[in-house]
């Protein structure tokens, strides 16, 4: 039986996370948390430690984008197609601090043929530090076995 026959598309995006996770050690090594995926959306958080922060005592840029590149790849690989990055930009807005628990919602905006646009934003409390837009291309492969063996 086809997976996408068996399973809601929110049950595919949480299985498709969940593969992704176990084996995504960049996001857990860095304390990061899943808190929600559904079709084209994923919403990631970390905590800043003190290793994160750099000489002007703030956040490291480098550690938002990664941040923000993690709720992106978790977005866009919510359809059972593996995805990559393709290109991903940045604009910085505000300062994270030592101990800000910065979250990341990132949003499906474009999805056709192999490619895919997707916004996220980047929050620590209610001020938005960071803006980020990822382009996709989807490469082969699916998370998911395309057929029920059991069937």
């Amino acid at each position: 039986m086809n997976v996408k026959a068996r399973l809601s598309p929110e049950d595919i995006a949480r299985a498709c996370a969940d593969a992704m996770w176990k084996e995504d050690d960049a996001s857990k090594g860095l304390g990061m948390e899943l808190v929600e995926i559904k079709p084209g959306l994923a919403v990631m958080a970390m905590t800043v430690q003190p290793n994160m922060v750099n000489g002007q005592r703030i956040c490291h840029g480098g550690y938002i984008f990664t941040l923000a590149d993690s709720a992106f790849a978790f977005a866009c690989n919510s359809h059972n197609e593996r995805v990559v990055a393709a290109q991903g930009n940045i604009t910085f807005i505000r300062p994270g601090k030592l101990g800000d628990r910065l979250v990341a919602t990132a949003r499906e905006i474009s999805r056709s043929g192999r490619s895919g646009i997707y916004d996220v934003h980047v929050t620590a409390g209610d001020a938005v530090i960071a803006e980020f837009r990822g382009h996709s291309r989807v490469i082969s492969g699916t998370w998911l076995p395309e057929t029920d063996s059991t069937t």
